[in-house]
C-alpha cells in the first residue's frame, strides 16, 4: 500500500474514533471511541460455555469485530483506544424479559389506592447503570410514555435500554387495581392487541383475571401479527395457558393455580392457590412433571422473577444489599418498604421460603427438560426490587437455586435473546453482534455476587459510566 494512503486512512481511523456523543447522553458516557479493544479480560460469552482467561475484544463502529487471545499480540485496528483490563471479567449486556418503567408509589392514607407511578427519569437509568441493555417491558401503565421513551433512547437524547414495549396489560386483578382495562370479553381483548399493536407495541402480556376465551382471542390477534404473548395468568393455568398457543409464562410454578383442588374455570383463587402451592405441591410429583413436558412440547418461555419473590420472605435479601435500594428511592418509598419487610419478619411464615424454594426447583427442573428460561426483576411486589438491581439479584438467586454462574448469565442474556428473535445480534459476545457488554470489576463465575460490580457498560460501543447514571436519580425512585 501506498505510504500516503496508508497514512491518510490511519488518520480516518483516527478521527472517526472521536465520532460526537449525542448531548443528551454526554454526561455519563465514559468510553466514545469508535474504535475499542478491551484487551486482557476474561470473557464470559453469555453461551454457558466456560470462562476464558486473557482474551482481547476489538469494538468498531458499535460492533463486536474480533475475539482472541489477548497473548497472540495481534496487531491493534487503525486508530483504536486499547484499555487494559486485567483481572476484569466482560458479559454480554443483560436482556431482561420482566422489567418495567413503573414503581409502587406509597398509599394516599391509610384506605388509599394500590396506584403505580411511571419512572420515567429512574428506571432507564438504573436498568442501564447495572447493564441492563436490552429490556422487554413486560406490561405497562403508561403506554405512551413508554413508547416515547422507546423513542428518546433510540434517538440518543436519553441513556437507558433497548425497550421492547409490551403493551398495557390484557386482562386485571378484581379491580383492585384502578390502572388496569377490565376486559368485557372475547372481542374487547381482540380490540386491545389490534390497538396497542398500531401504536408500536410489540408483545402483549395477559393478567390475572383473563378468562380462556380471552385469552385465546388475545393470542390469535397477536399472533396474527407476528407478536407474541406472556403472561401472569391466574384465572387461565399453565396447561390451558399453553394448549391456547400462549408463548411465555411469567414467574414459574409460583402463580400457576391449576394444582388447587378448589380450583373453578375461569376463577383467580390467587391466595388459595398461594397457600396450597406452598403446602401440597411437589415439583417431582408427577402432575408437575407433565406439566413441564407439556410446556416444553409446545415451545413456552418461562421468565424467572426471583427476586420479587424473595422480598415476601422474612429477612432477604440481606439488609447489606440494600445500600444501593436506599440512595436510589425517596424517603417515603423507602420509609414503605422497611414498614413492609419488618411485617414480614414478625409474620416470618415458613410457607413463603418453601414457596420460594419450590420455585428455584421448578426453574431446575424445567431447564433440564429442555425449557427455555429467561429472566426479569419485576420491580413491583412490595418494593424492595428495582429496575437493574433487581435483575442483577436474579442473577445471584439463580446460582442459589442451583444454575452455575455463567448458565445463570445465559438466562439472563442469550435466552432472552432467542426468545425475542435477535439472537442475531444481542445476547452473547461474537463477532458481528453489537457491543453490549458489561465491564466487571471481578470474576462471577466464581462469585456470583461480583455481578454488582459493574465499572462500565457498553451499549452499541458506547461504554456508560454507571457510578453517573446512578448519582443522577438519587432519590428519585418512587417518585419519577
Amino acid at each position: 500500500m501506498n505510504s500516503k494512503v496508508h497514512l491518510a486512512l490511519v488518520a480516518l481511523a483516527a478521527a472517526s474514533a472521536l465520532a460526537p456523543t449525542p448531548d443528551g447522553l454526554k454526561p455519563y458516557v465514559s468510553e466514545d471511541a469508535r474504535v475499542l479493544v478491551l484487551d486482557h479480560v476474561r470473557v464470559i460469552d453469555g453461551t454457558g460455555a466456560a470462562a476464558a482467561e486473557d482474551q482481547r475484544i476489538d469494538i468498531e463502529g458499535g460492533r463486536i469485530s474480533r475475539i482472541h487471545r489477548a497473548q497472540a499480540r495481534d496487531t491493534y485496528p487503525a486508530g483504536a483506544k486499547v484499555l487494559d483490563l486485567t483481572g476484569k471479567t466482560v458479559i454480554p449486556g443483560l436482556v431482561g424479559m420482566h422489567e418495567h418503567l413503573f414503581y409502587p408509589t406509597p398509599k394516599g392514607g391509610s384506605d388509599g389506592l394500590p396506584m403505580y407511578g411511571e419512572m420515567a427519569d429512574s428506571a432507564p437509568r438504573l436498568y442501564l447503570a447495572a447493564g441492563v441493555t436490552t429490556a422487554r417491558t413486560a406490561g405497562s401503565m403508561e403506554p405512551y410514555v413508554d413508547l416515547a421513551l422507546k423513542k428518546m433512547i433510540d434517538a440518543g437524547q436519553r441513556p437507558g435500554p433497548k425497550l421492547r414495549v409490551t403493551a398495557p396489560y390484557v386482562g386485571d386483578f378484581a379491580g383492585f387495581i384502578p390502572q388496569f382495562h377490565p376486559l368485557s370479553g372475547a372481542e374487547d381483548a381482540g380490540r386491545m392487541v389490534d390497538y396497542w399493536a398500531e401504536q408500536g407495541a410489540t408483545s402483549f402480556k395477559a393478567f390475572m383475571s383473563i378468562k380462556r376465551d380471552e385469552l385465546k382471542a388475545a393470542i390469535a390477534h397477536a399472533h396474527a401479527r407476528g407478536l407474541k404473548v406472556t403472561g401472569h395468568l391466574c384465572a387461565v393455568g399453565f396447561r390451558e395457558g399453553a394448549a391456547l398457543g400462549i408463548d411465555n409464562l411469567e414467574h414459574g410454578i409460583i402463580v400457576d393455580t391449576e394444582f388447587f383442588p378448589g380450583k373453578k374455570a375461569d376463577e383467580c383463587p390467587v391466595q388459595e392457590a398461594a397457600d396450597d402451592f406452598a403446602r401440597r405441591v411437589e415439583i417431582d410429583s408427577a402432575p408437575v412433571q407433565e406439566m413441564i413436558r407439556d410446556l416444553v412440547a409446545r415451545h413456552v418461555a418461562v421468565t424467572s422473577t426471583l427476586a420479587v419473590f424473595e422480598v415476601s420472605v422474612a429477612n432477604r435479601p440481606p439488609m447489606a444489599k440494600l445500600g444501593r435500594v436506599e440512595k436510589a428511592l425517596t424517603a417515603d418509598a423507602w420509609a414503605s418498604y422497611l414498614r413492609t419487610r419488618s411485617a414480614i419478619a414478625q409474620r416470618n411464615a415458613p410457607e413463603d421460603a418453601l414457596a420460594l424454594r419450590k420455585e428455584m426447583q421448578f426453574e431446575r427442573e424445567f431447564v433440564r427438560a429442555g425449557g427455555l428460561l429467561l429472566a426479569g426483576c419485576d420491580p413491583t411486589g412490595v418494593g424492595g426490587v428495582l429496575p437493574g438491581y433487581g435483575d442483577q439479584r436474579g442473577l445471584e438467586l439463580l446460582v442459589e437455586a442451583g444454575f452455575s454462574a455463567v448458565e445463570a448469565i445465559q438466562i439472563a442474556t442469550q435466552n432472552g435473546a432467542i426468545f425475542l428473535g435477535e439472537e442475531r445480534s444481542i445476547g452473547s459476545i461474537a463477532p458481528g453482534k453489537a457491543a453490549d457488554l458489561v465491564v466487571i470489576a471481578g470474576n462471577p463465575a466464581k462469585t456470583i455476587d461480583d455481578v454488582e460490580k459493574v465499572e462500565t457498560v457498553f451499549k452499541d460501543g458506547v461504554g456508560y459510566d454507571p457510578a453517573k447514571l446512578k448519582r443522577s436519580v438519587e432519590g428519585l425512585m418512587g417518585l419519577r
